[in-house]
């Protein structure tokens, strides 16, 4: 605290009282405002928690995330209590209930963790012109999230980045997060006045379920244990796992991750139990330890910077969970049918792998990853052609880890609104369960009454004779619902209908968007992509390149995967001597930035096809291995006929970051030179990847670095 204003408040015979506002954040090691606020000159210091009891009315469904909720609560105050204070629950609204703090407490100083979602920073705004009026200081410090998402946007041309790659490229110039600060003890307390009054349990005390409304006798049975000290236990077993740190090897699917670990943490970084900055740097020195080695990959921290990349797109839009006024999402024409969006939520759908994951969220609050894959597609673009924001709601009410950004980005991206076209890729609510619980044991365990369905019918009980539902003592369509849609028809429909929705969207009159699409599992992506991205004959590990021009620009992409690492001088300088041209020549002939570079990343001749690829294979266009359709001729539908960012973005990530800081206009004709170059390729996609298979589907999966960037995403939520 500056000396003016501490000498002011002692003027004023006024102690330097603080109160630190618990939102998130509930934990008492890394916590920097409440740090800072207890080093003002404090003498008395309270903090506060505030519920409004008739929010959680509201949610009765939710009842392991209200339980998880009371169960930080009940471990802060018992921190607390260390410290010689308790935590202060109140009730009401912050807007009723600070006027009235500041002076019945004769508050000097208000701390809080910063929040970085749209609703919070409303919220915050009106404490802060609350406090300014009644001369209260703030402290608001940023400690939810590894990087200020407002950074991470203000180095990206004050838009929020659309792409993993590009969100990369960002943090990777703000360099490692900033370390953890140390737990609040004693020492930082020391002195200050004891302000807890025999009646504080009665007056402040955390409440019961049964008092918020919910009926306990009906309650499951608790998985999930809340609180700073089991984040804290978990994050120790965690790091434990040495072998893998070592290895780093993606966590391998089994029938037994689908139930819920000792060593998750999702829940805990929702809810601030457990601060991600103490992951981050635990884990990096750990690696360090184990591995000897100075550099961090940046795959290590994967499922925490999924957990950013999210931050960073909703924090600056209010509309990131609704398809209307949300700029990043494409409008696709979903059907509102309550009924089956009731059985979908309530685990009756009649596809045993579909409902029991339902019922383990409903029951436990967490299920994991890729049945959260399962359940989303299915409801979406899968089955029943559902609005993803009606699936939102249901996890942001059910799961423990939901939070806003996350819960929102991860939808959109399932159900191919945004971040992720492959729509033809759907998971087959039977072979998708077989493949990933052989034996039927989850089944069995969250649907008892599928149990003595021999393992051969359990995925799809409809499919038994009457004798064997008989003998399960099972029928269904009595006993248990039958499929709510016929699968094969329903996702054929629907892949139909999201072409029709790509289609509007391009209004290309060649070759358009969606040819990459197989129309058959006959068809070879492999097939399409011969067209423009044949290997050249002269590719070997030493020569990747031949020397036609045409050539030369389709070989471009091979370089970015390492066959060849790009160096100071170049791209082309192992094109043979004989080229009498320098390398820049040949570079500038193919990469100059086109002129209508915002709008229209390439042109239509064959070589410039050729080298476009990659701008599309990491942009929000699905690449189209035949022709690449102009982003000028694309028809956005609505009355402002601008690009949205959802395509504009497709090739920024293209363009060199400092190009985009210090000049957002490029000039028309700039070649690109080695430099920019170097910092191009990365982010180009082997064109021969662009048109693999998956299994013996016929559906395109996405390259080998899309997948890692995938998996880490798909585990953001252990």
């Amino acid at each position: 605290m500056p000396k003016r204003k501490l000498e002011a408040l002692v003027a004023q015979n006024r102690k330097v009282s603080l109160v630190h506002w618990f939102r998130k954040g509930l934990r008492l090691h890394d916590n920097p405002a409440l740090k800072e606020g207890l080093s003002q000159g404090t003498q008395v210091f309270r903090c506060v928690y505030i519920l409004d009891p008739w929010f959680a009315g509201l949610c009765k469904k939710g009842v392991n995330k209200w339980r998880f909720l009371l169960d930080c609560l009940e471990d802060l105050d018992n921190s607390l209590r260390k410290l010689n204070s308790r935590l202060f629950l109140v009730r009401g609204q912050p807007a009723d209930v600070f006027p009235r703090l500041f002076k019945e407490w004769n508050v000097s100083h208000l701390s809080f963790e910063a929040d970085c979602e749209p609703f919070g920073k409303e919220r915050d705004q009106v404490i802060r012109t609350l406090a300014q009026e009644a001369g209260v200081d703030v402290i608001c410090r940023q400690s939810h999230t590894l990087y200020d998402p407002l950074n991470v946007i203000r180095l990206n041309n004050n838009e929020p980045p659309l792409t993993y790659n590009r969100f990369q490229e960002i943090i990777s110039l703000l360099g490692p997060p900033e370390c953890s600060v140390g737990t609040v003890t004693s020492q930082d307390v020391e002195g200050m006045e004891n302000v807890i009054t025999g009646s504080h349990s009665d007056k402040y005390g955390i409440p019961s379920l049964e008092e918020l409304g919910f009926d306990i006798e009906n309650i499951p049975t608790r998985v999930w244990i809340g609180g700073e000290t089991e984040a804290l236990q978990r994050l120790k077993r965690h790091l434990e796992r040495k072998a893998w740190v070592a290895n780093f090897e993606r966590p391998r699917m089994s029938p037994t991750a689908l139930y819920a670990s000792p060593t998750s943490l999702s829940p805990y970084l929702r809810f601030g139990c457990l601060s991600s900055r103490l992951f981050y740097w635990e884990l990096s020195n750990l690696y360090i330890k184990v591995k000897r080695a100075d550099h961090i990959p940046l795959s290590l921290h994967g499922q925490l910077l999924w957990r950013e990349f999210f931050f960073a797109v909703g924090c600056t839009n209010p509309h990131l969970d609704q398809m209307q006024n949300n700029p990043i999402c494409i409008q696709i024409p979903w059907t509102k049918n309550p009924g089956h969006l009731e059985r979908w939520a309530e685990g009756e759908t009649g596809f045993p792998w579909i409902d029991a994951i339902m019922i383990q969220l409903r029951n436990e609050g967490w299920i994991h990853p890729l049945a959260r894959h399962a359940v989303a597609c299915f409801l979406t673009r899968g089955d029943l052609w559902i609005s993803w924001e009606e699936g939102a709601k249901v996890f942001e009410e059910l799961l423990l880890d939901a939070d806003w950004s996350v819960n929102a980005g991860n939808w959109i991206w399932l159900s191919c609104s945004s971040f992720f076209q492959q729509f033809f890729h759907c998971f087959c609510p039977v072979k998708f369960g077989r493949k990933t619980d052989p034996d039927g044991e989850y089944i069995r365990k969250y649907l008892p009454i599928l149990k003595n369905f021999p393992t051969k019918y359990i995925f799809e009980p409809w499919t038994a004779p009457i004798e064997v539902q008989e003998e399960a003592k099972c029928v269904i369509g009595k006993d248990y619902p039958p499929p709510i849609v016929n699968h094969v028809e329903a996702s054929h429909d629907n892949i139909e209908k999201m072409k029709r929705v790509f289609r509007k969207m391009t209004k290309c009159s060649k070759a358009g968007l969606l040819d990459s699409v197989p129309s058959s599992k006959a068809a070879s992506a492999k097939t399409h992509a011969a067209k423009y991205f044949t290997v050249p004959e002269q590719q070997t590990l030493h020569n990747p390149v031949s020397t036609s021009d045409a050539q030369i620009a389709v070989s471009a992409p091979y370089y970015s995967r390492g066959m060849i690492p790009a160096n100071s001088t170049g791209l082309l300088d192992s094109v043979p001597s004989s080229k009498a041209a320098s390398a820049k020549t040949h570079v500038a002939k193919y990469f100059t930035v086109p002129e209508q570079q915002t709008h229209n990343p390439v042109s239509t001749s064959d070589a410039q096809i050729a080298v476009s690829a990659p701008y599309y294979s990491k942009g929000m266009i699905p690449a189209n291995p035949t022709e690449y359709p102009s982003i000028r001729d694309l028809h956005i539908p609505g009355p402002s006929q601008t690009i949205p960012p959802i395509l504009s973005q497709s090739i920024q990530p293209h363009i060199p970051l400092p190009l985009q800081t210090m000049a957002p206009s490029i000039a028309p004709n700039i070649p690109v030179t080695s430099h920019m170059l170097s910092q191009l390729l990365p982010h180009m996609v082997p064109a021969q990847q662009m048109g693999q298979h998956h299994g013996s589907t016929g559906h395109p999966h996405s390259s080998s670095a899309f997948q890692l960037q995938e998996t880490n995403r798909l585990y953001l939520h252990q």
